[in-house]
């Protein structure tokens, strides 16, 4: 696990609870259960944390090593870390479903114009946002150099993976009224 272009994350640690080494995990990924005994994590100091404890109900975790509170806070505010590979390996999917990573560098194409490429998603409440890079063309025109779409059936009509290219509807007028 250590080809750091292909690391994402997943969580970070919070604040310490208890006395022994538990942690508060804050989830950055909608797969809480790659979080069990012995999984492996990097950081972004390049450590490896094995995960010794998780209990999903409390969102509290606990890892090898780091069984005292003493120890334990070493690690408040880490970030943890997992490869694309082991996202594929471990996390299941339903049908229409990606990683955030599969959409990342899509290219986003509304009624056949080129808008952009996806530069990041962020989680804004409940729903996902596709932050578009402009198309340089369209940069051109006088339209701004970044906008979002909301990853809703409103806006996005389909995504095609191999062609790394999303449709869109009504995504030029939420690019010219951006």
């Amino acid at each position: 696990m250590n080809n750091m272009n292909s690391l994402i994350e997943v969580a970070q640690l919070g604040r310490l609870v208890g006395l022994k080494g538990e942690l508060k995990l804050h989830l950055h990924c909608d797969f809480p259960e790659q979080f069990k005994k012995g999984k492996t994590f990097l950081t972004p100091k390049n450590e490896t944390l094995e995960v010794f404890s998780y209990n999903a109900s409390r969102g509290l975790i606990s890892f090898v090593g780091y069984q005292s509170r003493e120890v334990a806070a070493k690690l408040v505010n880490t970030l943890l870390l997992t490869t694309q590979e082991n996202s594929l390996k471990e996390c299941h999917l339903e049908e229409g479903e990606y990683f955030w990573f599969d959409l990342i560098g899509a290219r986003v194409i509304d009624d056949g114009v080129c808008l952009g490429i996806v530069h990041e998603i962020e989680r804004i409440a409940a729903n996902d946002y596709l932050l578009i890079d402009t198309d340089e063309k369209l940069i051109k025109t006088g339209l701004v150099r970044s906008f979002y779409i909301p990853y809703i059936e409103r806006y996005i009509v389909s995504f095609d993976k191999e062609k790394k290219e999303i449709i869109t509807q009504d995504g030029l007028g939420i690019l010219e009224n951006s």
